[in-house]
Formats: C-alpha cells, sequence, structure tokens
C-alpha cells in the first residue's frame, strides 16, 4: 500500500444534499418539505400535537406519587455475599457493614442505606449490620448461627441541620 493509493471505504462520505436548486434537482421548490402548513416551518409540529385532537397524555389517568426525597438503599443478595466470601473479598470473622460491602465490591456506591434480600445461599455464620432485612434472609442468617442487627439510615448533614429549627 502506497500513501497516494489511500482513499476511504465505500459509502465513508456521502454528499451533502443540495436543496433548493431547481425543479430539475427534484429537491427544488419546496426542498422535500412539502406544502405549506406547520410542518414545512422550521421546528414542525409541537411534540404531543394530535392536530385538536385531545393528546394522549390527557387522556390516560394519572396515578402515583414519586417522592423527591425518598431513601434509596442498595440491595443485595445472601447469594451475592456469599460470592464475596468465596472470593476472599469479606472476612467472615467480622460484622458485615455497609463500609464492608463497599470495599469488597459487593455494591458500587453507599446511598441511605443496605437493605438485605434472602435469594441464594448463605453457607457462612455471618453477622450483619444492615439497615433492612426481610424475613426470609434474617430466617437464613439465623438458621446458620449468625445475627442481622438493625442499624438507622445514614441522612446527609445538610437534611439534619434544615429540620433542627433553630
Amino acid at each position: 500500500m502506497k500513501l497516494n493509493e489511500l482513499k476511504d471505504r465505500p459509502g465513508a462520505r456521502e454528499a451533502r444534499k443540495r436543496v433548493g436548486r431547481g425543479l430539475g434537482s427534484g429537491l427544488g421548490k419546496t426542498a422535500g418539505r412539502g406544502g405549506k402548513g406547520q410542518t414545512a416551518r422550521s421546528g414542525g409540529a409541537k411534540p404531543g400535537f394530535e392536530g385538536g385532537q385531545m393528546p394522549i397524555y390527557r387522556r390516560l389517568p394519572k396515578r402515583g406519587f414519586n417522592k423527591p426525597n425518598r431513601d434509596r438503599f442498595n440491595e443485595v443478595n445472601l447469594g451475592r455475599i456469599q460470592m464475596a466470601l468465596d472470593a476472599g473479598k469479606l472476612d467472615a470473622a467480622q460484622p458485615v457493614t455497609p463500609d464492608a460491602l463497599l470495599v469488597a465490591g459487593v455494591i458500587s456506591r453507599a446511598f441511605d442505606g443496605v437493605r438485605l434480600l434472602g435469594q441464594g445461599e448463605l453457607k457462612a455464620k455471618l453477622s450483619f449490620q444492615v439497615h433492612h432485612a426481610s424475613k426470609s434472609a434474617v430466617a437464613a442468617v439465623e438458621k446458620l448461627g449468625g445475627s442481622v442487627a438493625l442499624v438507622e439510615a445514614r441522612k446527609p448533614q445538610a437534611a439534619q441541620d434544615a429540620g433542627s429549627g433553630e
């Protein structure tokens, strides 16, 4: 291969569409935009506008509410904790806390706390310090002689200061 033989792959460069350059070009006069009206103009039709008909977002009923300041929890299954134990990332002698799970890579970032769920099989006796635990998770841990202690959820410092009323 020589420098003078270099060229783009077929289809890599496409010529710009030259609109409004006379009737013979096929894209003259209206430049492919059809007749007059809203869609011929810059900006096109309004999003959600259905020609005066009641739009679907107004026809359908609204339900529910998303709480803007809700607590977000990391959900961790027992099977995932067993995988971390097998890989040597968690120490069975130490209590399993949110910080230990973060260091072990079981959770990627600490939200407002950890919720322990009972899916998967746990084989080691562990002591957990989490914010929530399902009944099946507590039963599985206690069956092996371990314990589950529930701790308070973390709150950002600014939220605590704002609620003091001073």
